[in-house]
């Protein structure tokens, strides 16, 4: 993509970010389910929209990429969400101030994301071989998905900075309102804010690990890899609150997200095997058998993944539900 092209994507991203911004400090309030569906279809609608763009300037090839690749994001981005909700809770959050929390956490993804984005395409364009990698990692991280579940309030351990932010800091007992200082006793001191700021950045940090290897296993376009994280992450914070309580029926996401992260990963090895320069591979030589998995193809095993995942997750709840009000009726 041209200079100007990303200038102005740019310049206009940063503007509906602005827009958040000065919405929540203007006035800090937990949103209704109405005012959270309507920029939740704001969003979605913004990045189906940039993805017609790019069908009628670029072709339906690149848009496919950047469909697929935004469908992943987005989809990782909602396992994002079971992680946040329990630091909420773990730091008993008011629920009037978690939307600034949520911000900053975006924010800060938004960085670190552009960071690995601009690492991964240096790499990817002087080193074919490190699809090898990211392949393994996905496949090695889909199958922890499988194993550990969807996380609860037991499976969260305060990392090695937020242990040290506690005990190195001055802490307030108490928050005040959303600031990260306070005057407690005639000195200025920390509040719990900060605190909760940093246990969001390093989940930020270890979900991008995750994120940035997955979409370049879909696309190498850097343009399309940055603005489907950009899409996929501006409207997390009103889909926290409009999934409220329904995060917790969707028990089979994390095998839906593993089965997507696994298909990835497999496509990653294939496409460094058909491109392969690494001599104890092949003699150094192209692995011609290796088939290419077309985008339309990709998109067709991820919505379907993610599609039966949610509505088994769906049917599930219900039938547990039902169960638990037969089990109180009798």
């Amino acid at each position: 993509m041209s200079v100007w092209v990303w200038v102005v994507t740019l310049v206009v991203l940063t503007a509906v970010l602005l827009v958040d911004l000065l919405i929540i400090g203007r006035r800090p309030h937990e949103p209704s389910i109405r005012e959270s569906s309507l920029w939740v279809a704001f969003y979605v609608g913004l990045a189906l929209l940039f993805g017609a763009g790019i069908w009628v300037t670029s072709g339906g090839t690149l848009a496919g990429e950047f469909y697929t690749g935004w469908l992943t994001e987005y989809s990782l981005s909602v396992d994002n969400l079971f992680v946040f909700v329990i630091i909420m809770g773990r730091f008993a959050v008011p629920r009037v101030y978690q939307q600034k929390v949520l911000l900053v956490g975006i924010v800060l993804a938004l960085v670190m994301r552009g960071g690995f984005i601009a690492a991964g395409a240096a790499l990817i364009s002087k080193f074919s071989w490190v699809f090898y990698i990211f392949g393994a990692f996905l496949v090695y991280t889909a199958i922890n998905f499988l194993r550990q579940g969807e996380p609860d309030e037991d499976d969260f351990k305060e990392n090695l900075l937020i242990r040290w932010s506690r005990r190195a800091l001055p802490l307030s007992r108490t928050f005040d309102g959303a600031r990260l200082t306070t005057h407690e006793n005639g000195r200025r001191v920390f509040t719990p804010m900060l605190v909760v700021m940093i246990a969001i950045g390093t989940t930020d940090l270890i979900f991008a690990l995750d994120s940035i290897p997955a979409i370049f296993g879909i696309t190498e376009e850097p343009y399309l890899v940055f603005t489907a994280n950009v899409f996929a992450l501006m409207g997390l914070r009103q889909l926290y609150f409009l999934l409220g309580g329904l995060l917790d029926r969707l028990v089979y996401l994390n095998i839906g997200l593993a089965a997507v992260l696994g298909f990835i990963g497999v496509k990653l090895v294939l496409e460094a095997l058909a491109d392969n320069s690494l001599p104890f591979i092949n003699g150094g030589e192209n692995v011609t058998w290796a088939p290419h998995i077309p985008i339309w193809l990709s998109l067709t095993v991820i919505l379907g993944a993610l599609g039966v995942a949610t509505i088994a997750s769906l049917i599930k709840s219900s039938r547990d539900r039902r169960r638990e009000a037969a089990g109180i009726s009798s």
